[in-house]
């Protein structure tokens, strides 16, 4: 059974994302790393969904749905760097804002929906949302007022979904498309 996750994209990310003119264009790779800067995918397998999640005025919005593929070094990926100056991913130099430069930076390939700043988390399903760790504790999303969020902190990182807030952001998702 695959999991969902959410990770989040920063306001330098997405305002690069559009800069880079990559709106309404799909992601081949993402990246994962061993820093905060740039969050672990390490729960991630093949066939697991992650939600790009984005804040911005208190807003949350779903940027893409990855399926992830693979997380291995692919001929796509370029040739690997032979020193420190290299970039690490020259086959995807147009994602880099995706993290290839972060620490210990990771490829992950991924089946993606096209980047867009359109598709809203509303109030009522943002305050039901719910993460659930390995030992099987769930937690909600602190800091929603009036189904805004107040303080992002909680979607900060790499977190596992609980199957129905998966299940109600695919619906989402879906219910959007372009």
């Amino acid at each position: 059974m695959s999991d969902a996750f959410t990770v989040l994209w920063t306001h330098d990310t997405c305002r690069a994302l559009r800069k880079a003119g990559h709106v309404g264009e799909r992601p081949p790779v993402a990246f994962s790393g061993v820093h905060s800067s740039l969050p672990a995918w390490s729960g991630a397998r093949a066939g697991d969904e992650v939600y790009a999640l984005h804040v911005n005025r208190r807003e949350v919005f779903v940027v893409s749905r990855m399926r992830v593929i693979d997380r291995e070094r692919r001929d796509c990926c370029g040739i690997a760097p032979a020193a420190w100056e290299d970039p690490v991913y020259p086959g995807h130099g147009d994602w880099s804002m995706l993290g290839a430069g972060g620490c210990g930076a990771e490829a992950v390939h991924v089946n993606a929906t096209p980047v867009r700043f359109d598709v809203t988390v509303p109030g009522g399903l943002l305050g039901k949302l719910a993460w659930r760790n390995r030992r099987g504790q769930t937690r909600g999303l602190k800091h929603v007022v009036d189904g805004r969020l107040e303080r992002s902190v909680g979607l900060q990182g790499f977190y596992r979904l609980t199957s129905e807030s998966a299940d109600e952001l695919a619906e989402l998702v879906e219910g959007t498309a372009p």
